[in-house]
């Protein structure tokens, strides 16, 4: 089972995920991600991961073939929140050097907005 909800604050867009992104849950993951992508307002994106329990590689494979067209769209996303669990399968998968992962939304929200020289 898995719940999307997305809020706005300021400039930035939410993207909070609770309970379970497996291969059936996922869709809903790349449809939320797929709207963002599309509304050319948007350039920062944070996802809350407080609530994820858990993430399959086809929820895995979601953020990753978002990377080139955040880039190129210049949208910045940053994931915030990972439980220990969670956070170790990014690791495992090298994903944490293709994303910026942080440990909650303060610094999340100090990454998203830093001045890049």
């Amino acid at each position: 089972m898995i719940n999307i909800t997305t809020n706005i604050e300021g400039e930035d867009h939410i993207i909070m995920v609770e309970g379970d992104v497996d291969a059936s849950s996922s869709i809903h993951l790349d449809e939320a991600l797929t709207e963002l992508a599309n509304d050319d307002s948007v350039k920062y994106i944070l996802v809350d991961g407080s609530q994820l329990n858990y993430i399959s590689s086809a929820g895995l494979g979601v953020f990753m073939s978002y990377i080139d067209d955040f880039k190129n769209k210049s949208i910045k996303m940053v994931i915030y929140g990972l439980s220990e669990k969670v956070s170790n399968v990014f690791q495992i998968l090298g994903l944490d050097q293709l994303m910026t992962i942080v440990s909650d939304k303060k610094e999340a929200k100090e990454k998203l907005h830093e001045v890049q020289s």
